[in-house]
Parts: C-alpha cells; structure tokens; sequence
C-alpha cells in the first residue's frame, strides 16, 4: 500500500477502500468516486507502472477490496506494523498522508506543472497546490528575462549604469 500510495498520490481512505471495479488496468486509471473524493468530484487516476506493478501482486486475494491481510479489508494503514516499519527504518515524526505529500513533492521536483498536480492530486482549489510551488523555482526561469526589454544596463567608461527605457 505504501508503494502504490507513492505512485498515485491517493488520500489513506482512497487506497484503502479501492475496489477491482474502480480499476480499469488496459486505460491504466483508478476511479475514484464522488463521494470517496474529498473534494466530492470523481477523480481519475493515471496508474503508472509502480502503481500497476502493485495492483498485478493483489489479483486473486479478494473479490471486491484491492487491498487485504489475510483476506480482510484493511480499515486503518497506520497500524502498529507500519509504526514499527518506520522505527525500523529510523523515521520519526511521519504519518501515512505524508506519503502524499511526497508524491506531490516528487512530482514538482521532477517537472509537474502545478496546475496539472491539481487535477493528478484530485485538489479542488489550487491554493491547497500552491504549497508546494517553492520546490521547483526553474519553472520560473523562462520569465526571468521578460523585466529586460523594460531595462537595460549600459556600460559606459568603467562604471555601469541603469537606463529605464
């Protein structure tokens, strides 16, 4: 679960209630319904090949629920088995919907565009993205230059002074 929550960005209650009829594996989406939605619009999830190779490992365990230990669905992921995973692997202070926020940092990091991690995150305002909007600052490079052709610097006899044309 914690894998395929990397992959998809979904919320706790998402993963944990997804069912094989939200799943369509030849589209490579989660369908995520209205009333299982924060924000209370459908969402559709584009399953990339980690989210894929997750879902592959749970055909056959259970007719309705994706997720299950030992044939039950589960109910809650931050059990005392992922408190442990996480002293284990000497990871203090996280919960399981900081998995999510990784993702969407991930994403960022890697180029997303904001308004496109909205519409992948299922968040309905695009203030609730915005959080994440210092982590990539080079989307801000192309426009960098467009104060230039407001102001030029022109050198003149060793000294260098600012012209407002």
């Amino acid at each position: 679960m914690t894998r395929f929550t990397l992959a998809t960005g979904l919320r706790e209650s998402n993963v944990l209630e997804l069912e094989w009829s939200q799943i369509d594996l030849q589209r490579r989406v989660a369908w995520i319904h209205p009333d299982q939605a924060k924000a209370g619009k459908a969402i559709g999830v584009p399953l990339n090949d980690d989210a894929i190779a997750v879902i592959k490992l749970q055909i056959g365990k259970h007719s309705a629920r994706i997720f299950t230990y030992k044939g039950v669905p589960i109910k809650k992921a931050g059990t005392a088995a992922w408190r442990k995973a996480l002293v284990r692997a000497g990871i203090i202070n996280f919960r399981w919907h900081d998995l999510r926020h990784t993702w969407a940092r991930w994403h960022v990091q890697n180029g997303t565009p904001l308004h496109i991690l909205k519409e992948l995150g299922g968040w309905s305002s695009f203030d609730m993205v915005q959080r994440y909007a210092h982590l990539a600052p080079e989307h801000l490079a192309e426009y960098a230059n467009n104060s230039s052709a407001s102001c030029k610097i022109v050198a003149e006899e060793n000294k260098t002074r600012l012209r407002v044309v």
